[in-house]
């Protein structure tokens, strides 16, 4: 073979090593390339478009506080023999509840009963006296005067009598203010004092609360006076019961508005007959003046940054963006009407401002069927039925 033929042969080698090798390098780089994957999403990922009952009307938050309540205070001084109950108890009207140390106005309840007694009898010398003087004066035994002053000295006795009386109830009166007694029927919900404690005039010894009827103070604008009278039914959730409702209605309504915050107090009172809220709790309410049933979602779903608001929807396996109409707006269900842009049934995104944008792949899992254990393993299945024993064959 001549030297020209072989560099040719040569040449035509090379170029199709370098076609293999570029064609190898080519299908690594594409198989390299990563395909966009779909992302999952879940039950928690996603909110459909459902008609829902809103409720609008003004927002009322505050402390459940009892409507009835007292704080048992001592009215004498001295030192607490007993403190009968304690927190938590329910106490009838009238039940003694604590005793204050009492021996020195003892004595002097004694002495205020003997006083009466001895002016009493006084009282009854003082009239037998006149009666008797009377006689004589009629008879003309002694002088008009004479008369005068028996019947000046009943008049003296009879106030001595009064005067006594009225330092005996005052005597009895301080002995029963040794005496703690609960005003009306309810629960202890506070204990001040101990046994042995040296008390004042004033100091607090128990707290007592009436259970079944709460009340709820707050304020509302002014502006949404025209919605609000007396009557008025409330729709209440409480911290620490999920989204349990509880009804009220409005009792009172301030006649004055706050100049600094223009703003009116309201006073809603919350049957407890089963006493299952407890003082202390937050609530929150909203005056039931309108309700609709419209296509809402809750407003997290809602994207109101941009102009006009929209939404994230998922459809035929791919996130896009649509705006959207806002309507009512339902503030104690967070909830929020959807008057255009999406029907119901359509699913979107709860939070548009994550890290799902516009055109992303998405695969929905919205229920999952748990797997059924395989039979015989852990248990679970349905057990094979033994065959039954082979009969033996008759000869």
């Amino acid at each position: 073979m001549s030297t020209r033929r072989r560099g040719a042969a040569w040449g035509v080698l090379v170029l199709l090593g370098l076609g293999v090798l570029s064609g190898c390098k080519r299908g690594d780089s594409e198989a390299q390339q990563p395909q966009a994957q779909a992302v999952v999403l879940g039950p928690t990922d996603v909110v459909r478009v459902e008609p829902q009952e809103l409720r609008s009307g003004p927002v009322l938050s505050g402390t459940l506080q009892a409507r009835r309540a007292a704080t048992m205070r001592a009215e004498v001084q001295g030192a607490v023999l007993e403190m009968v109950v304690e927190q938590g108890q329910q106490v009838k009207k009238g039940q003694l509840l604590a005793r204050i140390e009492d021996s020195s106005l003892q004595d002097q309840l004694i002495a205020a009963r003997t006083s009466v007694r001895v002016a009493r009898n006084a009282l009854q010398v003082a009239r037998a006296e006149e009666e008797r003087n009377r006689k004589l004066s009629s008879a003309g035994v002694i002088t008009r005067r004479d008369l005068e002053r028996a019947v000046l000295a009943r008049f003296q006795a009879q106030a001595q009598v009064s005067d006594a009386e009225a330092r005996l109830a005052l005597a009895q009166q301080e002995v029963g203010r040794t005496r703690v007694r609960a005003p009306f029927a309810g629960v202890v919900s506070e204990r001040h004092a101990s046994a042995g404690d040296i008390v004042q005039p004033g100091a607090a010894l128990y707290t007592v609360v009436d259970p079944t009827s709460l009340r709820l103070e707050a304020s509302v604008p002014a502006t949404q006076l025209n919605t609000l009278k007396p009557g008025v039914a409330v729709d209440f959730k409480v911290g620490g019961y999920g989204d349990r409702s509880f009804k009220g209605r409005i009792e009172q309504i301030n006649p004055a508005v706050d100049p600094g915050t223009g703003q009116v107090r309201l006073y809603v009172t919350l049957p407890n007959t089963e006493q299952t809220l407890l003082t202390g709790l937050s609530a929150e309410g909203r005056v039931a003046s309108m309700r609709r049933e419209v296509p809402a979602v809750p407003v997290s779903a809602v994207d109101v940054r941009s102009d006009p608001p929209s939404v994230l929807r998922v459809k035929d396996g791919r996130v896009e963006r649509v705006p959207v109409t806002l309507g009512m707006k339902d503030e104690l269900a967070r909830l929020v009407e959807l008057r255009s842009g999406v029907q119901p049934g359509d699913v979107l995104l709860r939070a548009p401002a994550g890290d799902i944008g516009e055109g992303t792949p998405v695969e929905l899992r919205l229920s999952e069927r748990p797997q059924e254990p395989e039979p015989g393993v852990g248990g679970g299945g349905t057990p094979q039925a033994e065959p039954p024993p082979e009969q033996p064959k008759p000869r």
